[in-house]
Parts: structure tokens; sequence; C-alpha cells
């Protein structure tokens, strides 16, 4: 059978490319698939003990099965048919964001408090001087888990009217801003604030999302420590 295999942030770096086409035999699971690429390419086993897989968008382990025709992305922990009222509220883009353009879209007539979060390119990370930031998404799946943060939140704050959440992507300079999540309620005491730090937070978790810090120094890919598993994937 054949599968496509996606790479993203330090793994493309290493293999050299972002999408691979392999055969393997049926019955094949994640395992043999990372067997089968670390023997290709060597220096993926350094990473490994680091590396997310999703099989088809979802969060998976060594133990999914693969399909014939199956989409398996390989990437590092993030630093990662729609519904037409949705329509730019969960979205990846290269283009400048704005906290105001972001915020209106979560207002509606029963709306009575807004808590919006910015997230903005700084000049220093960890004691060093940043130039600008590089962005890169594993698209796709990063609207739809954008979307399952959503999920969550109204499942903890019922009484929040509407979210939406933004991530640009591409080349950002010091300033911009890279991230927007807004949401809005009825009153400010239902919910609107907590579940905007719930969102970002949980942005960092599970959608993926990678940036390269570019500066006198030299590049270096920004990684975090939460490894996403099955359990993870949106649940029916």
């Amino acid at each position: 059978m054949k599968v496509t295999i996606k790479l993203f942030a330090r793994m493309r770096e290493v293999v050299g490319a972002s999408t691979l086409e392999r055969d393997l035999n049926d019955n094949a699971t994640v395992a043999d698939v990372k067997h089968s690429l670390q023997a290709e390419f060597p220096k993926l086993a350094e990473v490994a003990p680091r590396t997310i897989v999703s099989v088809n968008k979802e969060f998976a382990d060594d133990t999914t099965p693969v399909a014939n025709g199956d989409e398996v992305a390989f990437f590092p922990p993030v630093s990662g048919g729609s519904n037409p009222a949705d329509a730019g509220k969960f979205a990846i883009t290269f283009d400048p964001l704005s906290l105001d353009e972001i915020a209106a879209k979560v207002v509606k007539p029963e709306t009575g408090a807004v808590a919006v979060f910015g997230g903005v390119v700084r000049n220093v990370s960890a004691g060093k001087d940043v130039e600008h930031l590089e962005y890169e998404a594993y698209e796709d799946m990063a609207v739809a888990k954008l979307r399952q943060v959503a999920d969550e939140a109204r499942q903890q704050w019922p009484n929040i009217v509407d979210i939406a959440i933004v991530q640009r992507i591409g080349h950002l300079e010091v300033g911009e801003n890279a991230v927007a999540v807004a949401i809005s309620s009825p009153h400010r005491y239902d919910g609107c604030f907590e579940a905007c730090a719930y969102a970002i937070n949980r942005l960092k978790q599970i959608v993926p999302i990678w940036k390269k810090e570019v500066g006198p120094d030299g590049k270096t890919w920004v990684e975090g420590d939460y490894l996403p598993s099955s359990d993870d994937a949106r649940q029916p």
C-alpha cells in the first residue's frame, strides 16, 4: 500500500523534503512508518523521542494502524467542508492581523463583553536578540485543531457567544501580531476572560504551528514541551 508522509520544521530540514510517497506492507502501523523513515534518514532517530505523529490530521501513536492512501505527518512539539458561519474565524494566514477586525467577528446582538488576546513578536527571547520570526504550520490540521480548541472552550464556558482564533505564518517582524484570540459573552463574568486564556494555552499544546527565531546568533526552531497523544484527538 502507498501512504503520503508529511514532515515539518526540523524534520523537514533533516529529510530535505516536506512530502514523501512511500510503499508499506499491509497491516502497517505508525511504528512501521517511523522505522522505515529512520532507516532511510538515520538522523531522524536523534529527534524521535520528541516527535509527534498524526494520521489523517488526528494525533496518533506507534500502535495506530495505517491504511492505503493515509496521510502520516511527523512534526515537533508545538511552539501548531467548512461552516460558512465560521468563515475567517479559525484561520491560518500570511496576512497581517488586525485585533480590531478579529474582535469584530465575535460581536453579536447579545454580546456584552469581548476579551481579546494578541501575541506579538518581541525582540528578545531567552536572553538572545531576535530580528524576526518565521512561522510554519501544518495548515489543514491546524485549522481543524483551532476549531477543536474553540469546542473545548465552549464545553467549559457554555455562555460564550462566539470565538475567533487566527494565527499568522511566514515572515514576521518585531512588533507584528502573530496570533489573535477573540471571545465574546453576554457579560464579563460569563467566561470570556477565562476562555481566552484557555484558548491560547491550549493552542500552544495541540495546534501544529512552529516558529524559527532569527537573530545575530543564527536561527533556532522553538519547540514546546507538551507531547500530544491520540487522547488529544477530537472526540465524536
